[in-house]
């Protein structure tokens, strides 16, 4: 049995400049840092039969991968050249559907596993790459490359993506102080709402796609967006965690420009009493908006915003920054291997973390 652990993540600047669209014309960056908060994903051939079993939030048995109605597992495996005799399960920390990439990390997780049990090597790029193609050329889901590589690479990372798709990543180096500092001023509170990120992302494609007023509006957006992104990165490399809030605040003016569906009447109404009563200098839906997790900046420690958050049915998330990506954090022999052949089932147990 081979188990994967893949963060998930939260879009500090750039969010909405990685999708195609946007970024084969004007290039797109995003910033980002990976959650101490996962997607766990495991794998194992059954011993006695050539079933596919995938469990998640339903369970699948089938005899061959084309059978399978998970998208994300079957192309994984097709892509691996395994078609039969395999079993799959996940589970999360959070929510699906909250805007953290919980997708993303699940294919990640699994293509993870998969090399593993083939005892192929691959970088975090590759990786991350290989995810993209399954998600954006063959399923040809309407959504950008942060998610891939965020999962691969977890930490407080920049993205630049470049007009053909080549991504740069970096790694930003903070104090730990400093990175303590930041996570207690920006708060994640549960809104309990769900969304699908795919037909948020799809009105933002399809606008870009599209030309007149509609285009220029996004478009518009999105590249303020982006300098947003880059003047963000500058204030937390700075230390400068107050005007990452107030820059929160103008990124999430920008983006809820491009659609009806980004924000919520009621939610605006709570972040406009949070601004007013207890300090909040800025804050967004994470993710492609419409539910989920809200950020709020708070510039002073104040149990009064959390109270008064519980208050309406949102509870504080405690995170703080995973510097790592995925990982495989367990590598073990088979029960069968255990009983027919002890001496090598006990070599071979490991726990290997990547």
């Amino acid at each position: 049995m081979i188990v994967t652990r893949t963060p998930f993540r939260v879009t500090l600047g750039g969010g909405g400049t990685d999708l195609p669209s946007f970024y084969e014309k004007h290039g797109g960056f995003i910033f980002a840092m990976g959650i101490d908060k996962y997607m766990y994903v495991m794998t194992n051939p059954p011993g006695v039969d050539r079933k596919i079993r995938v469990r998640y939030s339903q369970t699948e048995i089938v005899d061959h991968i084309s059978q399978l109605r998970h998208e994300l597992a079957r192309e994984a495996l097709n892509l691996h050249g395994i078609e039969d005799r395999m079993e799959i399960d996940s589970m999360a920390d959070l929510p699906a559907g909250t805007g953290l990439g919980s997708s993303s990390a699940y294919l990640i997780g699994l293509l993870s596993a998969l090399h593993s049990y083939r005892r192929d090597y691959i970088s975090l790029q590759a990786l991350a790459e290989e995810a993209c193609h399954i998600e954006l050329n063959v399923l040809r889901k309407g959504i950008g490359k942060q998610d891939q590589y965020m999962a691969a690479f977890g930490g407080l990372t920049v993205l630049d993506i470049a007009p053909n798709g080549d991504v740069k990543v970096r790694n930003v180096q903070l104090r730990e102080s400093a990175i303590a500092t930041l996570i207690s001023h920006t708060h994640l509170y549960y809104t309990g709402l769900a969304r699908d990120a795919l037909e948020i992302l799809s009105q933002q494609n399809k606008a870009m796609n599209s030309s007149g007023a509609q285009r220029e509006r996004v478009e518009d957006s999105l590249l303020g967006i982006k300098e947003l992104g880059y003047q963000i990165l500058e204030a937390i490399e700075g230390e400068d965690f107050d005007k990452w809030g107030l820059l929160l605040h103008d990124h999430w003016e920008r983006k809820k420009r491009m659609s009806s569906q980004i924000s919520h009447g009621a939610i605006d109404q709570l972040y406009d009493e949070c601004r007013s009563r207890f300090g909040v200098l800025g804050g967004k839906i994470i993710g492609a908006g419409g539910g989920g997790f809200l950020a709020l900046y708070c510039s002073k420690d104040d149990g009064d915003l959390e109270d008064f958050m519980m208050s309406h049915g949102m509870p504080r998330l405690n995170y703080y920054v995973e510097r790592e990506g995925s990982k495989v954090v367990a590598n073990v022999a088979s029960t069968q291997s255990m009983i027919l052949h002890p001496r090598t089932a006990a070599a071979g147990l490991e726990f290997a973390e990547r």
